[in-house]
């Protein structure tokens, strides 16, 4: 999982806000795009498709193949190698599709007098400081010719990705509770966030004591020590919390509310399923991160979609750049470009780049891997993902506020 996975948060317990004052900004926003009277939309892009892309379809795929897949050691390989040709078009893009919404008018957005000062103020922490730091502690640690150091990053990366999968479980619950008015109370948000990041402690605890060293092209991670004390008591106190959620959670179904189905089968699926099916089989972390990108992907196309028409819609708003000079201005042309340049820039990031600078940039492959730049370049996207999230989809940014909920 964490080859192939991205630490983004959504910051979710700031995603969205379960107040009226909310719901007036989301009718705010269905009045600006011309209808007559606000709608309530109930799913990202259908019953179905919301279920298998925010979980549901991982359970099924899971069970299969720890049902009918072969445990032989070529059958476990060729699992890994088929999830690692899918990330190219899953996984990948959904790192690169953060970059193309987090700096789309990115001078507006960090220091434009349109975006709020605090949140300026996190455009440029996560767009400018976080990227220049990572750069500069990974080329120290490369310069000093410390390879534990280098190596430390991969731990830092297991940090983020766990803490951005987590968070990004309790966002999907946030969302679709929006999506169905079946809002959640302050007291059952705080313990729906305080077992999120449980969980999320937890499998980092776990996967320190369990793997004391891994490795991720040729650099060694994992590297903490956890007292088995500490492991214990992290196991009890999930077990507690985990008992707490379940009974608000029935509490709620049984008090007539309802519950936002596809949202609390999300939550469950990645605090738990995702989080631990490793201590199954470590083979089926390669199949978890295509579904946690799968789970991000619908939010953000539906994201995408709703600007998109919007401006299309807008003439002092229009989209600019050559779609527009040269291609019909029309929802499917745009979206068809973002998806394709989500797979083109995921795959120079992740692939492209690393080994052009290979190639070109001399460095002592004794004393480091001989694909540095491919551990470079994927912890770098990993962690910086996490941070650039983190802004994008609070619940004070007015761009998430205006066209996630149409």
């Amino acid at each position: 999982m964490l080859r192939l996975a991205g630490p983004k948060l959504y910051r979710a317990e700031t995603m969205v806000d379960q107040t009226q004052t909310e719901l007036t900004t989301i009718a705010g926003a269905d009045n600006r795009l011309g209808e007559k009277q606000p709608r309530s939309p109930r799913y990202l892009f259908g019953p179905i498709i919301d279920f298998l892309c925010l979980g549901g379809g991982s359970v099924i795929v899971l069970a299969a193949i720890v049902l009918f897949m072969p445990v032989t050691p070529d059958a476990k390989a060729g699992l890994a190698a088929a999830m690692l040709y899918l990330a190219h078009l899953v996984n990948h893009p959904h790192f690169a599709h953060s970059y193309q919404i987090f700096y789309s008018d990115f001078a507006e957005k960090a220091f434009g007098s349109s975006t709020p000062k605090l949140l300026r103020i996190r455009y440029i922490i996560a767009g400018i400081v976080v990227p220049a730091g990572l750069v500069a502690f990974l080329v120290a640690a490369v310069l000093l010719e410390d390879a534990a150091l280098l190596g430390a990053a991969g731990n830092i990366m297991l940090l983020t990705v766990g803490w951005h999968y987590a968070k990004q479980g309790y966002g999907m619950v946030m969302v679709d509770s929006v999506l169905k008015r079946r809002f959640f109370n302050a007291l059952e948000k705080r313990l729906l966030i305080f077992n999120t990041h449980a969980c999320w402690i937890v499998f980092w605890l776990t996967l320190n004591s369990e793997l004391s060293q891994r490795d991720l092209f040729g650099f060694n991670y994992y590297s903490v020590a956890i007292p088995g004390v500490l492991l214990w008591s992290g196991y009890i106190v999930i077990t507690f919390s985990s008992l707490a959620t379940a009974a608000i959670l029935f509490r709620k179904w049984q008090s007539g509310g309802g519950l936002p189905v596809n949202g609390v089968a999300a939550y469950v699926v990645t605090i738990y399923v995702w989080m631990f099916i490793g201590l199954k089989d470590p083979v089926l972390l390669f199949v978890v991160p295509a579904f946690h990108s799968l789970q991000y992907l619908v939010v953000v196309w539906r994201f995408q979609i709703n600007q998109t028409r919007d401006r299309l819609e807008n003439a002092g708003n229009r989209l600019r750049g050559p779609v527009s000079r040269f291609l019909p201005q029309n929802l499917i042309t745009h979206m068809t470009i973002f998806i394709i340049g989500g797979i083109l820039l995921g795959f120079f990031g992740f692939w492209g780049a690393p080994f052009l600078l290979s190639t070109i940039v001399p460095y002592d492959s004794g004393i480091f891997s001989s694909a540095l730049f491919l551990f470079m370049f994927w912890v770098f996207i990993n962690i910086h993902h996490y941070f650039l999230d983190n802004v994008m989809w609070r619940r004070e940014n007015p761009t998430t506020k205006k066209y996630l909920f149409v």
